[in-house]
């Protein structure tokens, strides 16, 4: 098991993870890392022992929280309840990921290549699951056929921009609006 990490190092640096995302959607993604520390329980260097550069932090949370919302999918299909619902419930996971990475999206267009690979696996990890919730949809008669787990994706996103900075723009409420409207009937 060489190169596998212990199931309680795996705990811990999911919820190192956790603390620095909070403090990201706090704060930003140049918050101190004593302030992504403290929140975690631990001290600075452990969090440079795990993430030596700050990139390397922010690749990980993001990775981090698009593996969290590719794992909902699934489990919101065998939870029960209907696959519109479990859709809807996944899309609202979504909208969550998308407002709340204050920082990372502007990192993200940066030209270091910590950066460079992660909108392909970003698209990798969640088109499949979109794809999985429309395809169980369609074949439980709840909404109409023919729409693209990619394009469906790319228009929550842009519903999505600006969200954060303008209280007077409920980019929730129009992606419940674009969601309702894929139902049959």
């Amino acid at each position: 098991m060489a190169g596998t990490k212990r199931a309680d190092a795996r705990r811990n640096e999911a919820a190192l993870l956790d603390a620095a995302a909070e403090a990201f959607v706090a704060s930003g993604v140049d918050v101190p890392v004593r302030d992504i520390a403290a929140r975690a329980g631990v001290g600075v260097g452990t969090i440079y022992r795990h993430f030596p550069t700050r990139a390397d932090l922010i690749v990980a949370v993001y990775r981090h929280q698009v593996e969290a919302c590719a794992e909902a999918g699934p489990a919101l299909l065998t939870a029960g309840g209907s696959p519109h619902a479990a859709l809807a419930r996944w899309i609202d996971l979504f909208v969550d990921f998308l407002v709340t990475k204050h920082g990372l999206a502007e990192a993200l267009q940066s030209d270091d290549a910590p950066f460079k690979t992660l909108h392909a696996y970003f698209l990798d990890r969640l088109v499949p699951v979109c794809a999985e919730l429309l395809d169980a949809a369609v074949s439980a008669g709840e909404i109409r056929p023919g729409m693209d787990a990619y394009q469906l994706l790319r228009g929550v996103g842009n519903l999505c921009i600006g969200a954060e900075n303008n209280p007077r723009y409920d980019a929730r409420r129009l992606v419940d609006l674009l969601v309702a409207g894929l139902r049959v009937g």
